[in-house]
Formats: C-alpha cells, sequence, structure tokens
C-alpha cells in the first residue's frame, strides 16, 4: 500500500526564524545553498530586491525529514526567441516600446546556482513521499501569499538525469518539463595530481592551445581575494559582473555588491572570488563554490575590452582546473554556457531538467507551445584529451 502520510509544515519568511538545529539535522552539510550561511548571506543582500520563503517538513513524530527554500522573483525578458509565448502566457501584448517582459514566478531552487539546490529530504523518506508532499506545501505557499494574484508561475529548478525518472511525478500534478542548456562538468580523473598530469593527458593541439592562452594571459595578476579585497572592489565586481549578465536575454535575479560581501564573510573558504589585475586595474573575476569535494563554478565578471587580447574568460577557466587539483575535487560544475570553450578543457554537458506550472490552468496550457520552442543550444563539442585516455 503506498505511503499517504502528510508531513507537518512550518513556514518562514527569515532565516533568522529557522530552527536551526531541525533545519541542519536534515541539511547536514550536504548542500551549501541549503546551508543557514549561505542563505542568510543571500536573504541578507538581497531583502530588498525579492523574497524568501523556507519551509520544514515534520512527520508524525515531530521529526524533521524535509527542507525546502522559495524565491519569489522577477522573471525578465529583455527579448529571447521565447518573448511571443511569454506575451500570451501573461496575457501582455507584445508591443515594441516595451523592451522588456516582467514577470513574477516563484521558483523552488535557487536562482543563482544551477543544480537541486530546492529541496531535501532525509534518506529515509521515499522519493515519491517526498516530492507529494513538496507538491502541497507549494500548492499552499502559493494560495497563502499575498502576491498570489501577481504570482503567476511556479518554477522547479534543475534536475540532473539521475533524478529524471523520480521527478517525472509532478507531472501528475499539471507541471510541464523542458530541458535547458546542458550543464558541462569535468570530472577530475584519479591520475591527475598536478596540472602537468592534465596537460600531458590532452592532445598536441589543445596542449597547444592552453600554452598560446598562457602566453597571452602572462602579464595578469591572479590574486585570491579575501573578505577587505571584495569590500575594496565590491563596485567594480558588480560592474564587471554586470558585463556579462548584460549579455543575456533573460534573467531571474541579479547579485549586487552586498551579496559578494556576505558570501565571503558567512562561507569564508567554501567561497572562493579570484581577481584578474591588469596594472593593478581589476578587468575580471571568477568565483566558485566548494563543497563535498565539487568545485561548482559560478558567478563570473569581465572587461570585455581586455578578454580577447589577454586571453581572460579561457584563462578563469583553466584556474578552475587548477583550483580542483589543488583542493583534490571530483568534479568541476562549468555551469551553462560558453559549451564549447568548456569542451576544449575536457568538460561534459549533462542534460537539466526544469518543471513548470501556470497557477491557471487555462494559461497552463499554453505553456506546452511555450516549453516547445525552449531548446537547448546546439554547439559543437570538443574532445581535448587522447583516445587511449579514459
Amino acid at each position: 500500500m503506498e505511503n499517504k502520510e502528510e508531513f507537518k509544515l512550518s513556514y518562514f519568511d527569515s532565516v533568522s526564524i529557522i530552527n536551526a538545529d531541525d533545519w541542519n539535522s536534515v541539511n547536514k552539510n550536504q548542500n551549501i545553498y541549503l546551508t543557514l550561511e549561505y542563505l542568510l548571506a543571500i536573504e541578507t543582500a538581497l531583502k530588498n530586491e525579492m523574497k524568501f520563503r523556507y519551509i520544514l517538513f515534520y512527520n508524525h513524530n515531530n521529526i524533521p525529514v524535509g527542507i525546502a527554500i522559495v524565491q519569489l522573483v522577477k522573471f525578465i525578458d529583455k527579448g529571447s526567441p521565447y518573448y511571443a509565448h511569454l506575451c500570451k502566457l501573461t496575457g501582455q501584448l507584445k508591443n515594441k516600446i516595451v523592451q522588456s517582459l516582467n514577470i513574477k514566478v516563484m521558483v523552488c531552487g535557487n536562482v543563482f546556482s544551477c543544480g537541486e539546490n530546492g529541496f531535501l529530504f532525509s534518506n529515509e523518506i521515499p522519493y515519491n513521499l517526498a516530492y507529494e508532499n513538496l507538491h502541497k506545501a507549494l500548492q499552499r505557499l502559493r494560495k497563502a501569499e499575498k502576491t498570489n494574484d501577481q504570482t503567476s508561475i511556479v518554477l522547479l529548478k534543475e534536475f540532473w538525469p539521475a533524478t529524471f525518472e523520480k521527478i517525472d511525478l509532478f507531472k501528475e500534478h499539471n507541471y510541464r518539463d523542458f530541458m535547458i542548456d546542458v550543464n558541462m562538468v569535468l570530472p577530475i580523473h584519479k591520475n591527475w595530481n598536478t596540472i602537468d598530469d592534465y596537460l600531458s593527458s590532452m592532445v598536441a593541439k589543445f596542449r597547444t592551445r592552453v600554452n598560446s592562452m598562457m602566453k597571452k594571459s602572462a602579464p595578469l595578476v591572479v590574486k585570491n581575494m579575501e573578505l577587505n579585497d571584495i569590500v575594496e572592489h565590491s563596485s567594480k565586481i558588480v560592474e564587471l559582473y554586470t558585463n556579462v549578465l548584460n549579455k543575456s536575454d533573460i534573467t531571474l535575479g541579479t547579485l549586487n555588491e552586498q551579496a559578494f560581501i556576505q558570501l565571503k564573510q558567512h562561507l569564508g573558504n567554501q567561497f572562493v572570488l579570484n581577481g584578474y589585475f591588469l596594472n593593478n586595474k581589476l578587468i575580471a573575476f571568477s568565483s566558485a563554490f566548494w563543497t563535498k569535494n565539487i568545485l561548482d563554478a559560478n558567478y563570473v565578471g569581465i572587461d570585455y575590452e581586455y578578454n580577447i587580447e589577454y586571453a581572460t574568460y579561457q584563462r578563469m577557466l583553466y584556474d578552475f582546473v587548477v583550483l580542483a587539483l589543488n583542493k583534490k575535487a571530483t568534479e568541476i560544475r562549468y555551469g551553462r554556457t560558453a559549451e564549447e570553450i568548456k569542451s576544449c578543457l575536457g568538460a561534459q554537458p549533462v542534460n537539466m531538467k526544469l518543471f513548470i506550472k501556470h497557477k491557471n490552468s487555462v494559461s497552463n496550457k499554453l505553456l506546452k507551445p511555450l516549453i516547445k520552442s525552449i531548446t537547448p543550444t546546439a554547439f559543437e563539442i570538443r574532445k581535448p584529451f587522447k583516445a587511449n585516455f579514459i
């Protein structure tokens, strides 16, 4: 007989009022994006730009068995290929005068990271029971929100292939699944102890590319930025970050100066931010989170005036490999975008799936042509390693 137990729910609108012991007993530092330290950093920095909700699940014995986070954000479309579909979905007219489309979205997940960072349940809880209770929790939250009349879309993001079959349970509740651009992941081979080991596994053509990149980027000074450095350069960091963000047609959320400061302050060495300086001028930065032997590459910022001449972006991607080897990581998650360049370093494409649902049943049907129009970006994958390298 299927277990239909309904968990007790506790909702919070601030990290400060969460029962930390209960929350931590579920997460157990398994996911950095679900730690109270990370959540406090993001909430402190962005509480005026977006809303945060947190959910604790308790079984019939009042034992905490699950946690979830929800972010209420503005989905901004500045003219993507999906713009016309979104106009129909939200009942807004397509207007050339209106340069961007603004939609309120309730996201179970993290708009600033790629992966399964929206919820976690204790291992002893069957996935179907966990997901059924998560669905009910999100449904109640959407109905309870004062902004319910404005928040039209619920989004679950993003799931790895190993979860696809299980997470399809949400289709039973009229969620629609769709694929987005792949996450480029570089598994760290057991024989790579040094960067020379990594380079020796490459064919000559790609080693030559690395050498050329290193020669171009030689004038750059790379600095691991501590808290005081981030505070000093916070304005420039956001300027560089915005340069990259402006190249995207779609945004779900943006970071401010305090976000970078708070992340370093609360996470310490688990948040790494490297600055790239040319003649004492900060021209780029890269950042990553270090968790469970995985290096999760995240926000970057670039002054594109110098990018080609000094191969800045390529150097940042390469330096992630150096950092991962130094930290004995098992893999690097490079994230989406620039797939071909990342594949030149050996990263492999991994499909990611999302689920979306409109509050209105009629509008939910309009999601079908929208999600059909969303297809992962095509790219040519490179194979930099020798044929006999496994």
